[in-house]
């Protein structure tokens, strides 16, 4: 297991932005796909936003154009830039990475928490 770590989540109004990073303890090979979910209280955890191994980016419809994903390779780390926050948007935000490497592997951090205020 690889620790994830992630942070810059906290409370903010609503049009605010907040910026998740999520940080590997030591590089990690055979990366196939980076993302973003989130769970909201008595919902299920869903797909935010992800990255290929290739850069190709993918988003759920609810925040296209607000958010962007990112990396940096030789950080470890990912990014997610939320802009024009809406209260819809709370939520624990979890990073995932997943890959092969021997065996696939699947990583997920302790999760975020954001909150949107009116």
């Amino acid at each position: 297991q690889v620790p994830l770590v992630e942070s810059g989540g906290g409370l903010v109004q609503a049009g605010g932005s907040l910026r998740l990073s999520c940080a590997a303890s030591r590089n990690i090979p055979n990366i196939k796909a980076m993302g973003w979910y989130r769970q909201a209280p008595g919902k299920q955890r869903e797909l935010v936003a992800t990255i290929t191994s290739g850069g190709t980016t993918n988003y759920a419809d609810s925040v296209k154009g607000r958010f962007t994903i990112s990396r940096d390779n030789a950080k470890n780390t990912m990014y997610l830039q939320m802009n024009s926050l809406k209260p819809e948007d709370t939520a624990v935000y979890y990073c995932n990475i997943k890959g092969s490497l021997l065996a696939p592997y699947d990583y997920w951090g302790q999760g975020t928490q954001v909150t949107v205020s009116l």
